[in-house]
This record gives structure tokens, C-alpha cells and sequence, in this order.
């Protein structure tokens, strides 16, 4: 009987991706993927660059977050690009600068400064999630956007592929040639996407001239942003500082970290899917208050014993819920705005972004004023308690489902 239902859940999940334009969604994917592995390439590089530069915690913790500050800063505008412009130019566009950042950390980074500089620019990297998620949604009805949108942003399995791949390419080419080795699928990744998303694919043109004002007067936008921050924020910030501390606080080598941050990036990316699947069927905000509970609970357990080594466990099984969660919020961000899908996405996504600069830099502040990652674990597990709390608020106000933003958005 349970074979049979698993059966059933899989041909349902099956006939859902079927319902769709799925070239679109598999070109959003790649793009997401490509885009993710070049955002983190730093953080999972950050041992060997910190031993080049002898980089101390606070500056080790401001370069891996940089890209993720970068990021953050330009999903607002590439989310009202995607929606104005269109997602087949905007995704573009974005994949080229990425190229150039990329050519530049190959051939010429050779101080802390450049480096900074080169993460920043990193960070158009990270905007591709206003230019991913946005398409994915468009291609599928509503009633499937949450699997849809949570495939596509399971291209944050780039988190699992820079961890585990780049410490050992180092080995061979240093860390400078895993950055020009990029450009290789990065070009693959535009010839695919030119091919697949189709020349007309364009935003929703019948909305309100100014849908800028109209999202920021939303205050469910502050709502999701915070929620967001915490989830994806943790995820990706714990992904790319974590090489480091488990190098500095544990004592392993390059490879040995970067496998476990990637076995992180892998458990979190293939959680977010099935996020937006359960929060379909169970109820967004439901979902949500669950995975946050968590969240805070085995962060805390990390913080509290985290000078034993089975404390990693703990961690890894944090950062899967966090990439759990992300896929439920986006799932209500889809049912809430839906004709501004693009926009939102991309003032959501950049409190994500802002929430993963914060948590290296505050981590390598904090290390280094008192000698331990555990007050910063704890004050990120207070957060995520922080954001438990809101939404079960939300949940009380709006009901225990996605929907129930979309009927307070139609009265």
C-alpha cells in the first residue's frame, strides 16, 4: 500500500511538471544552477585565499559575503528587468557580467582589494534568481507553481557543486584557475538558454504603470522579506562561510570542508522542491511554521555543543530545513503576487541576499571579538525563533494557507 502511494505522489508530481512549458523551466533551472555555482565560488575557495592573503575572520567573513551583498543589491532591479524587458534578456545580460567577473578573478585579482571588488561584481550571480524563479512561475498554472518555482530554485544545488568541486580543482590549478575553468559552462549555460526560452517571453504588460509603489505598499512584501532573509540568508550564508569555520573551528582540511558543506548544499537544495510541493497541498504557512521550528531548534543545538565534532550533524540538518522553507515562501509569494511576480521575486530575494551578507560578516566579527562562533550561531537561531513567531502571527491572521493571502489581496 505505502509503494503504491509513493507511486501515485510520483506520477502526480510527474503530471504536474507535464502541465507546463517545460523547456522554459529547464532552461530556468540551468540558469539558477550555473549562476549559483559562480556566486559561491568564493566562500568554497575562502580557505585557500585566506591562507594566501593571511585574512583574519572579520575580513575572510566580509569577502565570502560581499557576492551575497552584491546579489542582494541588484535582484530589485533585474526583478522590474524581467518583468519590463523580459526574462530571456535580462537572464542574459546577467550571464555575461557574470563572465566578466569571472575573467577578471582568473587574470588579474591579485590582492584583497580587487578580490572585493570581483565579489561585488560576483553578485549578478545572485540576481539570477529574479530572472529564474519568475520564468519558471509564468511557464506553469497556478495550481502548480510552487512544484514548478521550487524546481527551478533547486538550482541552488550550485552551493553543492562549488563546496565539493572547487577545493578540489584548486588542487590542481590553484584557485585562480577554478575561476577562469567556469567560463566554460557558463558559456554552455547561455547557448541553452538562448535556445530554449522562447524570443517573446516577456512580463505581465496589463498591470498597474507603476508597480513599484503598489508592491512596497504591500505589507506582506516586509512579512516574506523577513522570512526570507532567514531561510535562504542561512542557507546561503552558511554555505559559503562554513568551508572556513569547519577549517578553522574543527580543524579540517580544504577538501574535508568542502565535502561537508556540499553534502549542506545538496540537503537543502533538494529539499526546497519538495517545500513548495507540500506547501500546495498542506498549506503554506503551516508548512513554514513547522520548518522554522526547525530551523531555530538545531541551530541552537549546534551553538550549544559546538565544540563536539557530531555538532556538524546538527548544523547540516539546519541548513536542510532552511532550504526546505525557502520553497515554501516562495510559494506564497507566487499566490500573492502574481501579476508582479518578477518584481516581487526580486525584493524578496534581495532580503534573502542581505540576510546571507550579514551572517558571514557578523559570524568573523563575533569570532574574532570573543574567540568562538557560538554567540553568532545563537543570535541566528534567535532569528529563525524570531521568524517562527511571525508567521504563526500570520498564520492566525490570514489563515493557515497560501490562499488565504490571496483573499485578503482581493478585498
Amino acid at each position: 500500500m505505502e509503494g503504491h502511494q509513493g507511486y501515485n505522489a510520483g506520477m502526480t508530481m510527474l503530471g504536474a511538471l507535464r502541465s507546463g512549458q517545460w523547456p522554459s523551466l529547464l532552461a530556468a533551472w540551468l540558469h539558477f544552477e550555473t549562476s549559483f555555482v559562480v556566486w559561491l565560488l568564493i566562500g568554497a575557495l575562502s580557505v585557500l585565499i585566506a591562507k594566501e592573503f593571511a585574512l583574519t575572520s572579520t575580513q575572510i567573513g566580509l569577502l565570502v559575503g560581499v557576492p551575497l551583498l552584491g546579489g542582494a543589491a541588484l535582484r530589485i532591479p533585474v526583478g522590474l528587468a524581467s518583468d519590463r524587458l523580459g526574462v530571456k534578456r535580462t537572464g542574459l545580460m546577467l550571464l555575461l557580467a557574470e563572465g566578466a567577473a569571472l575573467l577578471w578573478a582568473w587574470l588579474s585579482a591579485s590582492d584583497y582589494v580587487q578580490l572585493l571588488t570581483v565579489g561585488l561584481l560576483l553578485g549578478s550571480a545572485g540576481a539570477s534568481f529574479a530572472v529564474a524563479l519568475p520564468l519558471a512561475s509564468r511557464a506553469y498554472p497556478p495550481a502548480h507553481q510552487g512544484l514548478a518555482m521550487g524546481v527551478a530554485a533547486c538550482g541552488n544545488s550550485g552551493a553543492f557543486l562549488a563546496a565539493y568541486f572547487a577545493p578540489r580543482l584548486a588542487e590542481h590549478v590553484g584557485w585562480h584557475g577554478v575561476f577562469g575553468m567556469m567560463v566554460i559552462p557558463l558559456a554552455v549555460t547561455v547557448v541553452v538558454f538562448a535556445v530554449l526560452v522562447p524570443a517573446n517571453e516577456r512580463g505581465h504588460e496589463s498591470g498597474p504603470k507603476s508597480p513599484l509603489k503598489d508592491v512596497l505598499r504591500d505589507r506582506s512584501l516586509y512579512s516574506l522579506s523577513g522570512l526570507y532573509a532567514v531561510t535562504f540568508g542561512g542557507f546561503v550564508g552558511f554555505c559559503s562561510f562554513l568551508p572556513f569555520i569547519l577549517y578553522d573551528q574543527y580543524h579540517l582540511d580544504l577538501v574535508t570542508a568542502g565535502s561537508i558543506t556540499a553534502l549542506c548544499g545538496l540537503g537543502g537544495s533538494l529539499a526546497r522542491p519538495l517545500g513548495g510541493y507540500l506547501a500546495d497541498r498542506r498549506g503554506a504557512l503551516r508548512v513554514l511554521g513547522l520548518s522554522l521550528c526547525v530551523i531555530a531548534g538545531l541551530i541552537a543545538l549546534g551553538a550549544t555543543f559546538l565544540d563536539r565534532p557530531w555538532s556538524v550533524s546538527a548544523l547540516i540538518l539546519g541548513v536542510t530545513a532552511m532550504g526546505f522553507g525557502n520553497g515554501v515562501v516562495f510559494r506564497i509569494v507566487s499566490d500573492r503576487f502574481q501579476q508582479h511576480i518578477g518584481l516581487a521575486s526580486g525584493v524578496v530575494g534581495a532580503a534573502g541576499g542581505l540576510g546571507g551578507f550579514f551572517l558571514p560578516v557578523w559570524l568573523g566579527i563575533l569570532k574574532d571579538a570573543s574567540g568562538s562562533y557560538r554567540v553568532g550561531f545563537w543570535l541566528f537561531a534567535g532569528a529563525a525563533t524570531a521568524a517562527w513567531i511571525g508567521t504563526v502571527s500570520m498564520s492566525r491572521s490570514v489563515g493557515p494557507s497560501s490562499e488565504g493571502f490571496r483573499r485578503q489581496r482581493a478585498h
